[in-house]
């Protein structure tokens, strides 16, 4: 059985400054790249990278960044007949600033995104319906999402859904979530809990398992996450790196995360890998170049401590 992940496509055009501009100011003497990205195809990519049996189904536009990422995906191994076009709008674009810290800041135009319907999808549902597990995130439309989890449920496929960007959900829709992986920001949004500490982390994680989602894994950047479900509650610390540029960090460890669930390793030892990536990607730039191999994660994972701790819940 295999992995789908359904999402985003974006060509990314980034700006590194030593820091971010403000509202209505310009900064000169940035140095700037073409890479390839959005949520959907940066964690599909991550996935691929690391071993997984994946198949990728996105959305592009008939255009010259379309036609490029086409041909991209091909050269990574992704079946085409998974890569959807469409005529009549452009490709996604995301503008990226990154500073010498290594903060983002990011504004996207969703094209092709936007109009990734759940109809689009039918002649890929038995397939879907076969799979092990399915990850998907917020670039594309929510009514799509929304069937995904709504036909997933019904054939009891496993969902993993990286809720970015943060928007509400109801009940009816976190109980057909088997896992949900939010950054505090996206925690913060989920349940209207002021996300300030550990303990807080801990109360809204349990207001989103009490809604039907077995497990809460909330990213906390170079802090690690937290692993809460209805029998326990663990903490992960990671080692601290320089970061170079954090863009796809959250997308490189929800990617690597499916496939180690896929391959049948424990939720444990999937967040343990998925650190280990996601740690190597901060001191790369770019979205999809700083994508680790699984040898490479496997090393450091070796060579580097990264604790988990059960913690009172």
């Amino acid at each position: 059985m295999s992995l789908f992940v359904i999402g985003s496509s974006n060509t990314d055009l980034v700006i590194y400054l030593d820091r971010i501009p403000k509202i209505g100011e310009t900064i000169i003497g940035g140095e700037s790249k073409v890479v390839y990205g959005g949520k959907g195809a940066n964690q599909a990519v991550a996935s691929m990278r690391a071993g997984a049996n994946i198949k990728f189904i996105t959305q592009l536009g008939n255009d010259t960044f379309g036609k490029n990422l086409k041909a991209y995906f091909h050269e990574l191994g992704f079946d085409k007949k998974y890569i959807l076009i469409d005529e009549n709008n452009h490709s996604g674009i995301a503008h990226i600033f990154v500073s010498k810290k290594g903060e983002n800041s990011i504004a996207v135009a969703s094209g092709s995104n936007a109009t990734l319907t759940f109809k689009k999808l039918k002649p890929f549902l038995d397939e879907i319906a076969n799979a092990k597990l399915v990850l998907v995130q917020f670039e594309i439309p929510l009514e799509t999402i929304l069937s995904i989890l709504s036909f997933c449920n019904k054939k009891g496929v496993k969902v993993i859904v990286n809720p970015a960007p943060a928007i509400e959900l109801t009940k009816n829709i976190l109980n057909k979530i088997w896992m949900i992986t939010p950054n505090e920001t996206e925690l913060e949004s989920l349940t209207g809990i002021s996300i300030t500490n550990e303990e807080s982390i801990i109360k809204a994680s349990k207001i989103i398992l009490d809604q039907g989602v077995e497990h809460c894994l909330v990213t906390l950047g170079e802090k690690g996450s937290i692993w809460i479900n209805s029998k326990s509650c663990t903490r992960f610390k990671v080692p601290k790196q320089k970061a170079i540029d954090s863009t796809a960090a959250g997308d490189v460890f929800n990617g690597y995360l499916a496939y180690g669930i896929t391959r049948g390793f424990s939720i444990k030892e999937s967040i343990l890998i998925s650190h280990a990536a996601a740690t190597i990607s901060v001191t790369i730039k770019g979205a999809q170049p700083s994508i680790p191999t699984i040898k490479k994660a496997q090393f450091f994972l070796e060579k580097h401590q990264i604790t988990d701790e059960i913690i009172s819940f």
